[in-house]
């Protein structure tokens, strides 16, 4: 098999790896939009108000705590994953292909951007979504909508409403914004997930050297006692003491 097919797999793991870990992020965002509908029962359902504003921050600080707690996890598997792989790698002189850690998965291993790169699979749904609300944003803000446009409007208040919503409120409000605008929110998944990916690699590794450190006291404090020795309780085999 040729390093470029060889190459070539190891991108399209990565891939499905980060797309794996964009899931329970992605379904985070997708309960605060769904949550966030219930604000369209209310009386005067298009219009802005302080309660739809607070509700709107609620929800999305929800779905951004917990892509925070998801990301950090993931970091600190990811720390765990690179000890792993690096103590594998460093029997290969020892025993040829690498000694095996049926725990161990390369995809897994931590990596900076690796936190970014789930973050930006968690964003698609919102970027695409701007993109298809802003391209036919006239045809949505029309009196009737046709099958497909209802069908978009539905799919994209259920799997992105924390961006939209307020957008189509605004607009029913009075102002003129533009549903691409709602791209630029696509940020959001992406920092937290990426810093928090790093944070909680260093969080899991400085456990690790604190918990090792402890180790090594005790283990020196042990060393440092005075070791007694046992002479059998017989007379005449301990050393006299000096006075």
């Amino acid at each position: 098999m040729s390093e470029e097919t060889n190459k070539f797999k190891g991108m399209g793991r990565q891939a499905w790896h980060l797309c794996k870990c964009s899931i329970p992020l992605t379904l985070a965002y997708i309960f605060a939009g769904v949550m966030l509908m219930l604000t369209t029962l209310e009386e005067g359902q298009t219009l802005w108000s302080s309660e739809k504003l607070g509700w709107t921050i609620l929800c999305a600080a929800c779905a951004v705590a917990y892509n925070a707690l998801i990301a950090h996890g993931m970091g600190g598997t990811g720390y765990e994953m690179l000890v792993s792989g690096n103590i594998k790698r460093s029997t290969m002189d020892d025993y040829g292909g690498g000694y095996k850690m049926s725990s161990h998965k390369y995809v897994q291993e931590y990596r900076v951007w690796k936190g970014f790169g789930f973050g930006a699979f968690t964003a698609l749904s919102t970027v695409l979504f701007g993109i298809l609300f802003g391209c036919n944003q006239q045809a949505l803000e029309g009196q009737t909508l046709t099958a497909g446009l209802w069908t978009l409007n539905l799919l994209g208040y259920l799997i992105s409403g924390w961006t939209l919503l307020p957008i189509t409120y605004l607009n029913a409000s009075g102002a003129s914004i533009s549903y691409f605008v709602s791209c630029a929110f696509a940020i959001v998944p992406i920092a937290v997930s990426g810093v928090f990916y790093i944070l909680g690699a260093y969080s899991k590794r400085n456990k690790a050297i604190k918990k090792q450190r402890i180790a090594d006291e005790i283990a020196a404090a042990q060393a440092a006692k005075e070791k007694k020795i046992n002479y059998g309780g017989l007379p005449g085999t301990k050393p006299k003491k000096r006075k």
